[in-house]
């Protein structure tokens, strides 16, 4: 008889520097609760809760019923890829070719893939904190040094570009920023993109552009970095279909860059993905060129629900909130409470059935914050509000 060898997982040492996702996390374990029969509301993940228009699904159903189901170029379809260009050079401003875009399944690619492709080991990456946790774990995973940024609640969570100088070395490979910005809803205005502009000036850096949340803005208008002179050869502008036309399921977003880097993330797509699903991306054609009504909907039922819940936020002992100008998130400042961020979003969900984040899943200065989603209705919204405020009163905070 066989006996059976027990052999030892030996895993290469940077996968020791990947982070996470925590809003995953959190999801499940609420999951969990569900099963053992307790009702949670979920403001943890970053989804909108309104279903794909109908007219990219019929589309979709109609590229499958018409053999769209085979590879396609690994930098996506020709016809998308004009589809964003001409977009992007309409809201932008600027002059965009097809083969400046790549597309991807998702945003995240085009994080992984711009890090992978620029940033060497010592090489210095400015990022936004608190932020998208996922910089972070790509700017380690490579070998790069990340530089956090803060992001300060007096500034409405805006990058202050006095510091954002002081953090430029020779070292500095890449610059990420993101407007409007996940987890705070902050928004950089066209003067801080001018200056942030200025402060670059023509040295030889990159800047990343997260702009998946670019059509959810409900105070001013949208302003990129891309369209400032001199600085589209320099732009990584990533932006997609996840946020604006409720197709996170779907993993389809893309980034606008230089040819020269586009063809050196193409092929990163084609050692990793091969291609994006070609009936998703002929539903992208139709996402673009239809009706636009539904996005209009969406940023209008959003902010009802950001000014609802931020004015129930705030009238919680030790919870206070700024009003986010874009995005689907509010970000509490808690400390009023006595309690840490991880701690206080843990108990919410296990004791008031409220799932949130803690600021710390976005970074070490996100203590002192939880996010909550604001991508669920107006009636649950209420009701994780007085969930909370009941907890609150109980404890005596």
């Amino acid at each position: 008889m066989s006996r059976a060898v027990q052999f030892e997982l030996r895993l290469a040492r940077r996968m020791s520097r990947l982070g996470t996702e925590t809003a995953f996390e959190v999801l499940n374990r609420a999951r969990e609760l569900e099963r053992q029969g307790k009702e949670i509301i979920h403001l943890e993940i970053g989804e909108p809760d309104f279903d794909t228009p109908q007219n990219i699904i019929h589309s979709a159903v109609d590229a499958l019923n018409a053999g769209w189901t085979h590879y396609g170029p690994s930098a996506g379809l020709p016809d998308l890829r004009k589809a964003i260009a001409d977009e992007v050079s309409r809201t932008r401003g600027v002059r965009v070719q097809p083969d400046e875009v790549v597309v991807v399944p998702g945003g995240k690619p085009i994080i992984f893939f711009s890090i992978l492709a620029l940033v060497d080991e010592g090489d210095e990456v400015i990022y936004p904190n608190p932020g998208f946790p996922i910089y972070g774990s790509m700017i380690n995973y490579v070998g790069g040094r990340g530089v956090p940024i803060r992001l300060r609640e007096e500034r409405d969570f805006r990058l202050d570009v006095d510091e954002l100088k002081k953090l430029i070395s020779d070292r500095t490979k890449l610059i990420i920023m993101n407007s409007p910005h996940n987890p705070t809803g902050g928004v950089l205005n066209k003067h801080d993109i001018e200056q942030i502009a200025q402060v670059i000036g023509d040295r030889n850096i990159f800047i990343l552009s997260d702009e998946i949340y670019s059509r959810l803005i409900f105070e001013g208008s949208h302003h990129s970095i891309i369209s400032e002179p001199g600085l589209k050869e320099r732009t990584i502008l990533l932006d997609g279909f996840s946020k604006a036309y409720a197709m996170t399921g779907w993993r389809m977003g893309y980034g606008v860059m230089r040819t020269d880097l586009a063809a050196h993330v193409a092929r990163l797509m084609t050692n990793s993905n091969s291609c994006t699903a070609s009936f998703s991306q002929v539903a992208g054609i139709e996402a673009l060129h239809g009706d636009q009504s539904s996005v209009d909907h969406m940023r209008t039922e959003f902010q009802g629900r950001r000014d609802m819940f931020v004015a129930g936020l705030n009238r919680i002992k030790g919870f206070t909130c700024r009003m986010p100008k874009g995005a689907f998130y509010v970000f509490p400042n808690i400390t009023g409470t006595g309690c840490k961020s991880k701690p206080l979003a843990d108990a919410l969900l296990e004791e008031a059935g409220v799932a949130c984040l803690s600021g710390t899943s976005f970074g070490e200065f996100g203590e002192g914050y939880l996010r909550f989603s604001i991508a669920n209705s107006m009636e649950n919204l209420g009701k994780a509000l007085e969930r909370v405020q009941h907890w609150v009163s109980q404890k005596g905070l």
